[in-house]
């Protein structure tokens, strides 16, 4: 289905799917580690289980020559899940045991904003309303993250660990083409979860979190979260955004970038009764002001409509 013969009714179904889906991933992780759910078995039977579902739906779908792959596209999505997944998401789940659902999504919400910082570094030259959107954006951060959103019980090595997360997620996203990935979307990104899944189980393991766990232990809403992720921020969420993909302007799709962590702030705060302080509201908008002069910065007038459908990307966007 191209972008023409795509109902408006579905592209803005899907952007609202993206918009509130990804946006509760903070939620549904803070609910996770509050539940007793260690983090990285919780994350690692999230990737996990949302790989084996998604290749088994598009063996059953297409056949076996669909989900194929070579060894070198492989060993790019093993790196990439590396990147984004495990040392992006991964330390998230890690760092949302002390920070808030709402300020952890605030902070990720920078992503873009490393990302064009790895451009310049990379020799290309922004224009100026990008820079400004990176200056404002980087202020705004500084506002949240030095007083820790001003919210008592937060650990400074949480809020270091979302910003390594970020940068991790920025640079995986930023040399995603020189890895060689499976080029449709769902395919990358069924393999980018499963390695990255069974990394974080060995993770697990490995760090002692199993020692002495007892699951009956552990709260009942801990593993509805797990599933929550799994079916909705995992599968669903990942199936929306490749869908976008292939059917709208990318100027829409982007969207999701500023609005993603106002629906995170707001659900945190609704549900779990998450402060939100005067710093974390400042803070805030100054990241997603930032984030949305970047975003004008770096449109371009080919980019308003696509008269063909984009070719098949791995959905790496997204930090949740």
């Amino acid at each position: 289905m191209t972008q023409a013969t795509a109902r408006p009714a579905m592209i803005w179904t899907a952007l609202v799917v993206v918009y509130v889906v990804w946006g509760s991933t903070y939620l549904g992780i803070r609910v996770m580690v509050e539940a007793d759910v260690p983090p990285f078995l919780g994350m690692g039977l999230r990737f996990s289980l949302a790989g084996l579902l998604l290749l088994g739906f598009l063996w059953l779908r297409h056949g076996r020559s669909r989900i194929r792959v070579g060894r070198r596209e492989l060993r790019g999505s093993a790196v990439m899940g590396l990147l984004l997944l495990v040392l992006g998401n991964g330390m998230v789940a890690v760092a949302e045991q002390t920070v808030p659902s709402g300020l952890a999504a605030l902070i990720v919400g920078a992503i873009s904003l490393w990302f064009v910082l790895l451009q310049v570094a990379g020799g290309q030259r922004p224009p100026l309303l990008t820079w400004a959107g990176v200056l404002v954006g980087l202020a705004g951060v500084a506002v949240i993250s030095l007083p820790r959103g001003g919210i008592d019980g937060v650990e400074a090595w949480g809020v270091g660990l979302l910003l390594f997360a970020t940068i991790s997620w920025a640079f995986g996203s930023y040399f995603s083409p020189r890895l060689g990935l499976p080029r449709n979307a769902l395919v990358a990104s069924a393999y980018e979860m499963l390695t990255a899944g069974l990394v974080m189980l060995v993770v697990s393991v490995a760090s002692g979190e199993l020692s002495g766990l007892d699951l009956s232990a552990i709260q009942a809403e801990g593993w509805v979260a797990v599933a929550y992720l799994v079916l909705f921020g995992s599968l669903l969420g990942y199936t929306a955004y490749a869908y976008l993909l292939s059917v709208a302007p990318l100027s829409l799709i982007g969207t999701y970038a500023y609005v993603n962590p106002v629906v995170a702030v707001l659900l945190g705060w609704a549900v779990l009764s998450e402060p939100v302080t005067s710093i974390v509201l400042a803070g805030g908008a100054l990241v997603v002001g930032g984030v949305v002069l970047v975003m004008n910065g770096e449109r371009r007038p080919a980019q308003g409509r696509r008269s063909d459908p984009a070719p098949d990307r791995t959905p790496d966007e997204a930090l949740t």
